[in-house]
């Protein structure tokens, strides 16, 4: 069966790349085992200012519109919601997150991002707020797991799905590329994390990371906003909230800790010191980080038919969207790759060959 692209893995990387290809009129089959990805498990969170130091996400100016305009056309399209624009409450922990705040305020690149620092004086029901807090705007999260349900159908309805295990030594490169019964003009891998193992592209260096997140039920109803307090609280529509996320190299699994659940439950504890919750979910999810943090896009060094699209780490929601579209361009049209994502810039350092 010839198609014009090979898509491996369903995650939100793959997805949204096949349907980038699919709009612009090309034949596509998405190839996925049907496990549980990270993207599934991720919270979906869009921040464009984090850290200590109230840092703007690299180019977030541009991401962002690009996530946005990208996640209202699926809704339209599929009729439901997927982008849930939140404000975000960040909680001061100390006086020197709180001077760094009072600085961004005074620096224009951040007017359209964060609000009015509000002392500790006014008092939040239940959170502890000892040295303040601050309004960030533009914040929300993406339902990654009805989002990926619904493209998975529109994607099987097209007959461009295959639930299947993909080996990535069963391509044949001659005489043409070739999968099983499939004939891609091109094979991109998006399976997250696995392609740190995977036989083309190992030599990229991913620095995986697993992450826990919790979903709770409280018995007492917090404020309608996102907290970001060192860690993060969202609430969901059905008086839950979802609080994460543990970051952790040195288990790369999906197995859920009490590790990881006592350490989210104390944070929170310390936090709202009264309030009462019951555990209801524990999820584990692998982020497929990279060592600059930049996203992995582009062609094997040797086979330039083979490629990725990966490596986003824990800010998919906010970054693939704007990537999907640049490696689109660059597939159909043979755009240039911005070089801050391109994998030749490991070329000379990293590729064995």
């Amino acid at each position: 069966m010839p198609v014009d692209f090979l898509i491996i893995g369903q995650g939100l990387a793959g997805s949204l790349l096949a349907w980038e290809l699919i709009q612009h009129g090309c034949k596509v089959v998405v190839i996925d085992n049907g496990r549980e990805n990270a993207s599934q498990v991720a919270a979906g969170l869009i921040n464009p200012v984090t850290g200590l130091r109230f840092v703007k996400s690299d180019d977030v100016d541009d991401l962002l519109p690009a996530a946005r305009q990208y996640y209202s056309a699926l809704s339209a399209f599929f009729r439901q919601p997927f982008y849930i624009e939140k404000p975000m409450l960040r909680l001061f922990r100390s006086d020197a997150e709180l001077k760094h705040a009072q600085k961004r305020l005074n620096d224009f690149r951040y007017e359209n991002y964060l609000g009015a620092v509000t002392t500790s004086d006014n008092v939040i029901p239940f959170l502890e707020t000892p040295f303040g807090f601050m309004e960030q705007k533009q914040t929300g999260y993406l339902l990654t797991r009805p989002l990926l349900r619904c493209l998975k159908d529109f994607f099987i309805a097209r007959g461009c799905y295959r639930l299947a295990e993909f080996d990535d030594r069963d391509i044949q490169l001659e005489p043409s590329l070739r999968w099983q019964d499939i004939s891609p003009k091109q094979i991109i891998f998006c399976a997250g994390h696995h392609a740190s193992r995977n036989h083309w592209f190992s030599w990229l260096p991913f620095r995986p990371a697993k992450g826990e997140i919790l979903t709770l039920l409280p018995t007492a109803e917090l404020p309608d906003k996102i907290l970001n307090y060192g860690n993060w609280l969202i609430p969901l529509d059905n008086r839950q909230v979802r609080i994460g996320a543990t970051f952790d190299r040195d288990n790369i699994n999906t197995d859920t800790t009490d590790t990881a659940r006592d350490y989210l439950l104390a944070a929170l504890k310390q936090l709202a010191p009264t309030l009462k919750t019951t555990l209801t979910n524990q999820q584990a999810g692998i982020r497929p980080c990279t060592q600059d943090r930049n996203p992995f896009l582009g062609y094997h060094p040797r086979h330039p038919q083979i490629a990725i699209f990966n490596g986003f780490g824990a800010k998919g929601s906010l970054q693939i969207p704007w990537h999907s579209q640049r490696f689109a361009e660059s597939l159909l049209n043979n755009a240039p790759l911005p070089l801050s994502c391109n994998i030749q810039r490991y070329h000379e350092t990293h590729f064995p060959g």
